[in-house]
């Protein structure tokens, strides 16, 4: 996606942030990065009232490397309906990989509703059994699983990238390596306690927390000729 030398800045002063200790270890060595602050998300916004019901849900971009085509495998193999939200861009592969890979495979219970507003996605992520995320990227975080979080939704996703920073496995949701397991998972959602889920995503990923640790990190490096250096 960039060229090699994208993060090697040659100005002075040019520090890197990273949002999750998977992202930082995978930096280039001689990048000089800050320590990592985590993404936060609008957890009073998520405050949802909407019972749940027997589906699982997949929300994110339509495309080969966040795996749909494995969350449908999965939902198959456990026999439970499946909701895909998410845009398709306009690219070839995009639209290549959702008429070949998806579209096919639509039915009475696998159902793709397309791109959410902010009051539809909290319906369905509070009223989903668990979010399904096989991603196969080494993702740098995930801000729907901390959104399901904060829906009382547990997440199942393949342990890739920051996502076992995200997903405490057994208590918010489970942390699994293909598709079977996946599928074996979804069936112990429901013994995942919606409060916990909320209670960990109010405690760890609130946006004031985040927004003001970037404040004091803004402050810090406008009064600190060492990190002009």
């Amino acid at each position: 996606w960039y060229p090699q030398n994208a993060l090697r800045a040659r100005r002075p002063g040019f520090w890197m942030n990273c949002v999750s200790k998977s992202q930082e270890s995978s930096a280039p060595a001689d990048v000089r990065l800050l320590p990592p602050i985590v993404n936060g998300i609008d957890v009073d916004a998520l405050a949802s009232r909407h019972a749940k019901r027997n589906f699982a849900l997949f929300l994110g971009r339509i495309c080969p490397e966040k795996g749909v085509d494995l969350a449908i495998e999965a939902a198959r193999i456990a026999d439970i309906a499946l909701l895909i939200a998410g845009t398709v861009f306009p690219y070839d592969a995009h639209e290549r990989y959702f008429k070949t890979k998806i579209e096919p495979r639509l039915g009475p219970r696998c159902r793709y509703v397309g791109a959410l507003d902010f009051s539809r996605k909290r319906r369905f992520l509070t009223s989903a059994v668990c979010l399904l995320l096989p991603s196969l990227a080494e993702e740098t975080s995930s801000l729907v699983a901390m959104e399901a979080m904060a829906c009382g939704t547990p997440v199942i996703a393949f342990r890739r990238g920051a996502l076992p920073e995200i997903v405490s496995h057994g208590r918010t949701g489970f942390l699994v390596d293909d598709v079977e397991k996946m599928a074996e998972a979804i069936p112990f959602a429901g013994g995942i306690d919606p409060h916990l889920c909320r209670s960990e995503a109010r405690a760890r990923f609130p946006m004031q927390a985040m927004c003001e640790k970037y404040l004091e990190r803004y402050r810090k490096l406008a009064g600190h000729a060492a990190f002009a250096a």
